[in-house]
């Protein structure tokens, strides 16, 4: 049984990060999407594991049994990773009818041997191992493009007051950039040049990302659009309150560790401390501790 669980789990892992790289031909996505897709870096290039080739012919049973709701959520969840490997909903599908069979049918195993722990880590496997990849994706997306924004818009800033309008200054300084924001800014381009208008191309972007950051930039683009606000200033300042907000935010993390580092101190390292010492002076001692016991 111990093989099996090694063979269960190892199979899980190496599905999830092994592949081959292929075409999109089979991403569903609407036809100006699709072909905007096909112009970033981290959104192109599909990977089909074992895992999905596996659990495609299931994925239709898994989208019906979660439902239109469930599925548009996990469609939005998907864009907000930015798509990694190529990932779909069908794919997503394929990959928790597979993983959720292997956890489930290792659970059921251990149950009946009455190993509850490593059932009830089978049945999480289960559950959430398809998520994982995904709450990460998104995490470090987020990250790198907060990261990225301040200073390209610097950047940006000082292109449009060298003379081109906003357009071509966006389309110059993103092919600069590599990453997920450059990513980002070249479909919102190729979405113009199909014929999308510039708010709604802005307001896409803004919708394909969960970042305040980005929520920012977007909203401070439309109303200075409205008010006719110069756009090299508004930019600059944009570059500069992001900036104050990474310092404040840096600034809370740092505030939330000393408790935790606190706590994990007096909990552990004190106690530890302490026994370690108390050891070493009974030693050092020469105490008999079978005088002590007694016979």
């Amino acid at each position: 049984m111990a093989l099996l669980l090694a063979a269960l789990m190892g199979l899980g892992v190496w599905g999830a990060f092994a592949g081959i790289r292929m075409y999109r031909a089979d991403v569903k996505l609407p036809s100006d999407l699709a072909l905007a897709l096909e112009v970033g870096a981290t959104r192109t290039g599909a990977v089909d594991s074992v895992i999905d080739r596996l659990g495609m012919r299931y994925a239709p049973f898994v989208l019906r049994l979660m439902g239109p709701r469930l599925v548009a959520r996990y469609r939005t969840k998907i864009d907000l990773a930015g798509n990694p490997g190529g990932l779909t909903i069908d794919r997503y599908a394929a990959r928790r009818a597979v993983y959720g069979f292997l956890g489930g049918f290792g659970g059921l195993v251990m149950l009946m041997q009455g190993n509850w722990f490593v059932a009830l880590l089978l049945f999480a496997f289960a559950a959430f191992w398809t998520e994982v990849g995904i709450w990460a994706a998104i995490r470090i997306r987020r990250d790198v493009i907060e990261r990225t924004l301040p200073d390209f818009l610097d950047v940006l800033a000082v292109v449009v007051s060298a003379g081109l309008g906003f357009r071509q200054a966006l389309d110059r300084v993103a092919s600069r950039y590599e990453g997920p924001w450059a990513d980002e800014l070249r479909i919102t381009l190729r979405q113009m040049d199909l014929g999308m208008s510039r708010r709604q191309a802005f307001a896409e972007l803004r919708r394909r990302n969960d970042s305040e950051q980005v929520a920012m930039f977007v909203s401070a683009l439309q109303q200075g659009e409205e008010l006719g606000a110069p756009i090299v200033e508004t930019l600059v300042a944009l570059a500069k309150d992001m900036r104050r907000t990474d310092a404040q935010n840096a600034r809370r993390k740092a505030a939330r560790a000393v408790p935790r580092a606190t706590l994990v101190i007096t909990t552990f390292m004190v106690p530890g401390t302490m026994l370690l010492l108390a050891a070493g002076l009974l030693l050092g001692s020469g105490t008999d501790f079978g005088t002590i016991a007694g016979p």
